[in-house]
């Protein structure tokens, strides 16, 4: 038993990252890429998408929570990260986000971080809905940068100063946070995609909330609506120890470090931004998003 114990608490090691198509994912992603592309989705599937650390727990505990119709015990039924699997997810001897999914009743709610142009093929062919939740690139980086110093399941972030450049090259997992949200952007012109902005639902819960009822069409009272918007906040997320990952040992999550839900708040990349980074990356961040008309509030 001690045995076990003192096994439990060895530090794990770091993922590798391998490549796809130029986009960096983990490596055990890239040997299981096959299948991940081969996926068959279903026409009633719901597709959560987003690039990490924009928001995508938030998310996943708004839609579960009007599928629940407010249940809040239906709610705690199973941490957030298994009641919807994540498809590109894989790490041996668990079974991977595709054996999770092909295991799970129809509908499904699925998550995943890929960039539209790497999604397994039959989400496109299946005219599956999807709901994509975009967070501005300053306050994206800073999110990210403090999971990767926790999580033992992504790459060290290194300094500061180094993650900031590598961010801005897209030398970070899932590829560039500018190429992601542009792709995504676009689909929506083609695609069942609802397209919703971190910043809004920061600023608006109940209006965003109710987009997304209506997107998956579902009629809730306004009782049941002021009650999800209630406890999807993120005062109260942060202590469902379902959503907060609290349940992770610290060997794989370390919240002592940062915690996974750290501040959900809108401009902290004002308290890691130099004003040389701030002005060098404005500029870059002009060039890269020159073509695209999506734009983004940095501050509320």
């Amino acid at each position: 038993m001690s045995k076990e114990k003192g096994q439990d608490l060895k530090p794990m090691e770091r993922p590798q990252l391998g490549e796809i198509d130029g986009i960096l994912l983990a490596k055990s992603t890239c040997d299981e890429w096959s299948r991940i592309q081969n996926f068959q989705a279903k026409p009633d599937d719901l597709l959560i998408c987003t690039y990490p650390k924009a928001g995508t727990t938030w998310i996943q505990e708004i839609v579960d929570m009007i599928q629940q119709e407010g249940d809040l015990v239906k709610c705690q039924r199973a941490p957030l990260n298994h009641r919807h699997p994540f498809i590109e997810w894989a790490r041996p001897p668990q079974p991977s986000g595709i054996d999770q999914a092909e295991a799970m009743p129809s509908p499904r709610i699925l998550k995943t971080h890929l960039p539209v142009q790497l999604l397994p093929r039959s989400f496109w062919e299946q005219n599956c809905k999807f709901l994509y939740v975009a967070r501005n690139a300053k306050d994206c980086m800073v999110s990210y940068f403090h999971f990767q110093r926790m999580s033992k399941l992504v790459p060290d972030p290194g300094t500061w100063d180094e993650y900031f450049e590598a961010f801005m090259a897209g030398k970070v997992g899932w590829g560039p946070w500018y190429d992601h949200v542009k792709g995504w952007w676009k689909a929506k012109d083609t695609h069942r995609v609802l397209f919703l902005f971190y910043e809004n639902i920061k600023k608006d819960p109940k209006r965003e909330i109710q987009k997304v009822m209506q997107f998956v069409g579902k009629q809730l009272n306004e009782a049941t609506l002021d009650k999800i918007v209630h406890h999807t906040s993120f005062e109260v997320m942060k202590d469902n120890p379902m959503a907060n990952r609290a349940g992770v040992p610290i060997t794989v999550m370390d919240q002592s470090i940062s915690p996974f839900m750290r501040k959900g708040t809108v401009g902290d990349w004002k308290n890691h931004f130099t004003v040389a980074q701030n002005e060098r990356f404005n500029e870059d961040y002009k060039k890269k998003m020159a073509d695209t008309t999506l734009t983004f509030s940095m501050e509320l």
